[in-house]
This record gives C-alpha cells, sequence and structure tokens, in this order.
C-alpha cells in the first residue's frame, strides 16, 4: 500500500526540470525565461500546498485498517472525525468532563472513539491506524457488530451515536415520564415543551449536535381537528424520488419524505375530537433543525425474495442547502454546507463503503478508501453511490 505521503508529491516538468524552483541558482533562472510564469507560480502554490498538507496543522489525513469487511465502520468513522465540533470535543478531551462515571464500562466506548479519533488527528506518521481496540467496545455495546460481515452504515451511525450519547450523557437520574395534555397551547409552545422534556432525559454533545425534532401534523377529514405531535431524530431517511429522467434532486426527495400523505382504510388512527376512527391527513415538517444534519438515502429495500438497491443518482448541492420550505416556521434559518459522504458501490451480494470528507482544517475534500487516502476535487463527491450525507448548518443560520 503507497504511504500517504505519495498521494501528495507535486509532480513537475520533467524537461526541463530546473525552472520548479527557479530560486535555487542564477544559471537556472535563465534557462527558465521560456517557461511562462503562470506554471511557475502554479508550481510554487502546489509545494505550498504541499507543504501545509504534511504540516502538523492539518493532520486527519490517515487511512483506518480494513479488519475484514469493517469497510462500512471505517467510512462512518472518517465522517465522524472531519465532523469539526465532535472532533475539536474528542481533541480538547472535553469528553472527559461529561463521562459517566457511575460505571467506566459504561464510558469505554467514548473513550475509544475518542482515543481513535486523536490518533488520526495527532499522528506523525501516515501510516493507517488499527480501530480494533475501538471495534472491541462497539460490538460489546451493540453484539450485532461481533465477527466480520458486511453491515449497513446508517444502522452502524445510529448504534455508534446512541452509544456515545449514553457514554456522556449529563443527567444521570432521568425523571419520570409524566403524562400531560399540552392541547390548548400553541405548536409552537407545545414543541418547546417537548423538546424541554426530550432533555430533562437526553442531554448530551452528541445530542447538541446531531438531535433535531419533528413535527407530525394529524387532520381529520371529517371534523377538521388537528393534533401535531414533536418527535427528536438523529437522521432522516428519505426516500429516493422515482423520475423519467433517471435523476432525482435532493430537494425531490426531502419532498416525498415530508408530502401529505392520506390514513384510510386499516391505517385510519382515532380522531381526538371524534373519538372514532377516521381518514386523515399526516404531513411532517422540521420544528427544529440540527447544527449537524445527517440524511440517509434509502437505497437498499426488502424485496419479498431478497434485498435490492437503487443506484439512482441523487444531485445533492455542496453549499448552500436551503431547507426553510420544510420548516414549521417560516421564519426558521437553514442553509447547510455538505462536509462529508458515506457512499455504497457495488451491489447488495457484494459492495464496498468508503467516504469523501472535507477536511475541516484545509477545506479540501479528501477519498478515504480504508487505509488508503487521497485528495480529490469537489466535482467529484457526487455519485450515484452517496448513501449518507453529512450537512453542517452554515454559520449564518445558527440561531
Amino acid at each position: 500500500m503507497p504511504s500517504m505521503r505519495q498521494s501528495y508529491t507535486v509532480t513537475v516538468p520533467e524537461d526541463p526540470p530546473a525552472p520548479a524552483f527557479p530560486f535555487l541558482k542564477p544559471d537556472l533562472r535563465r534557462k527558465s525565461s521560456a517557461m511562462s510564469g503562470s506554471v511557475l507560480v502554479s508550481t510554487f502554490v502546489g509545494l505550498l500546498i504541499n507543504q501545509a498538507k504534511n504540516s502538523k496543522n492539518a493532520q486527519g489525513l490517515v487511512g483506518l485498517r480494513n479488519l475484514g469487511n469493517t469497510c462500512f465502520m471505517n467510512s462512518i468513522l472518517q465522517c465522524l472525525s472531519n465532523t469539526h465540533d465532535l472532533r475539536d470535543y474528542c481533541l480538547h478531551n472535553s469528553h472527559r468532563r461529561d463521562l459517566n462515571n457511575n460505571s467506566r464500562a459504561n464510558t469505554a466506548l467514548m473513550e475509544e472513539f475518542a482515543k481513535l479519533t486523536q490518533t488520526l488527528w495527532r499522528s506523525t506518521s501516515s501510516d493507517a491506524v488499527s480501530p480494533s481496540e475501538f471495534k472491541t467496545q462497539i460490538q460489546k455495546y451493540a453484539p450485532r457488530f461481533v465477527g466480520y460481515n458486511q453491515q449497513d452504515a446508517q444502522e452502524f451511525l445510529r448504534f455508534l451515536l446512541d452509544g456515545l450519547h449514553n457514554d456522556v450523557n449529563r443527567v444521570t437520574v432521568r425523571p419520570r415520564i409524566q403524562v400531560q395534555d399540552f392541547d390548548h397551547l400553541s405548536d409552537d409552545e407545545k414543541g418547546k415543551i417537548m423538546w424541554s422534556k426530550y432533555l430533562e432525559r437526553e442531554d448530551s454533545k452528541v445530542v447538541d449536535l446531531f438531535v433535531g425534532q419533528l413535527k407530525s401534523s394529524l387532520t381529520c377529514s371529517d371534523c377538521g381537528y388537528c393534533s401535531t405531535v414533536f418527535d427528536p431524530f438523529w437522521d432522516l431517511s428519505l426516500p429516493i424520488a422515482k423520475k423519467s429522467s433517471g435523476e432525482v434532486s435532493l430537494m425531490d426527495c426531502i419532498r416525498l419524505f415530508t408530502k401529505e400523505d392520506v390514513l384510510d382504510g386499516d391505517e385510519k388512527p382515532t380522531c381526538y375530537r371524534c373519538k372514532s376512527r377516521r381518514k386523515c391527513t399526516k404531513k411532517f415538517t422540521i420544528q427544529k433543525f440540527p447544527k449537524i444534519l445527517v440524511l440517509h438515502l434509502k437505497r437498499f429495500s426488502e424485496a419479498r425474495v431478497r434485498t435490492s438497491k437503487l443506484s439512482t443518482f441523487v444531485n445533492f448541492p455542496i453549499r448552500d442547502l436551503d431547507l426553510r420550505e420544510f420548516a414549521s416556521e417560516n421564519s426558521t434559518h437553514a442553509v447547510y454546507n455538505l462536509y462529508a459522504v458515506s457512499n455504497h458501490s457495488g451491489t447488495t451480494m457484494g459492495g464496498h463503503y468508503t467516504a469523501y470528507c472535507r477536511n475541516p482544517v484545509l477545506g479540501e475534500w479528501y477519498n478515504f478508501n480504508d487505509s488508503r487516502v487521497t485528495p480529490m476535487s469537489s466535482s467529484q463527491v457526487r455519485s450515484s453511490d452517496a448513501y449518507v450525507l453529512f450537512y453542517e448548518l452554515s454559520t449564518s443560520s445558527r440561531m
């Protein structure tokens, strides 16, 4: 496996080689006169970029060894390693303040995750890192990850975030759930109360970053009564819209997720006012946008015989994903920038996971393919392999 630094070698013209370094000798400067100034400038800039990439300030460009079908894990770990605020939480050892010290066994997963993140960002070597100690802890928390079978990356992400949250939950004693009637309140007030109730039980750095609030509105077709329910979400699983062109946009998928559905027949719910089962319409809106928005494209569907995969190209924006049209309140700011993608190539029978991540220090994109890390252009980020998208709320949108 080539070392990571080989990826950053700046190639200079073979004939003549001297002009790449016009500042070394006077006679070489004379020979370089035929060479255009733009080439000299670009080569020199290339050298500076190369130097920056290999400096101690620009780490995080280290691969993870594949322990045997663990590419799904490596892909998600690299996406989280490039999640700016979570990375800093680990690098500054801030997680230590929040560790639930009632039991050391309840903090081992966060400790190993932080240790691995620190290694990826502080390693002076370009050699790939083994995540074996981390794997030991995640499979203790979630036994489904024991062994070396290929697993689903989005499912792994959910278990990992849940495990990390439990280790650093600031709430040590959860209060009892009390049933209260909030129907006399406005939706906005009800949403805020439900969110504060959630934080009384689940409050951590992981929640600060990844959790948003979804509003579900159920309207009775008979009496017109509208009941609202507010639920926390850690990610949104989006159905992939179908279009004759074969290409769909991310907005198409979000519109399909939030579109009004009619609940009739066996699905008919009981109307709160009518006190009997009625035909209703159901609609989702986003009440509270998270700092980190994780969007899961539902490429895998369970058919009667076996799982099949949709390889539809979903066109998603890298910058300025504006989700205001899906907000419960029109005034909400909700503009996001992409910083990581977990990709799945191949079929359900045999596939491979990689990650494309934007380094939070350099602002450049890199391809993380297990042990191998290579620079890439932002124009290569969109592909029909995109499976889990990581968006960060833009600074101007933060409330």
